[in-house]
């Protein structure tokens, strides 16, 4: 049974960073696409960064590229986010996913994968 949990949300003030953490279960994070989904009250999910299948295969949003970096740990089973430069349209809740489709990364990230994680909130504010 595949099992999302992500930590490492919190306040942070502008400029700041977070790194987002998630642990995988019940299936191999090198086997699967995975990617960190976002969204802000009252507004639509959005993809934020998403690794397809195929080796060099990461997508960004526009509204991140440049201060946040997705990795994963294959021998820890881990998915990473690490977010830099946050600013306050960056509040929302982030919540991991995961996807045994072949697909491009940015295909995947625009509509969705497989599974989720609850989610952690990340807040920034002064």
């Amino acid at each position: 049974q595949v099992h999302l949990v992500e930590s490492g949300g919190g306040l942070v003030q502008p400029g700041g960073s977070l790194r987002l953490s998630c642990v995988a279960s019940g299936f191999a994070v090198d086997e699967y696409a995975i990617g960190w989904f976002r969204q802000a009250p009252g507004k639509v999910r959005e993809g934020v960064s998403c690794i397809g299948k195929k080796d060099g295969d990461i997508y960004y949003a526009d509204s991140v590229k440049g201060r946040f970096t997705i990795s994963k740990d294959n021998a820890k089973n881990m998915i990473y986010l690490e977010m830099n430069h946050l600013k306050p349209e960056d509040t929302a809740d982030y919540s991991c996913t995961a996807s045994p489709k072949v697909a491009p990364a940015g295909m995947l990230c625009e509509y969705g994968m497989d599974y989720w994680g609850e989610g952690t909130l990340v807040t920034v504010s002064s």
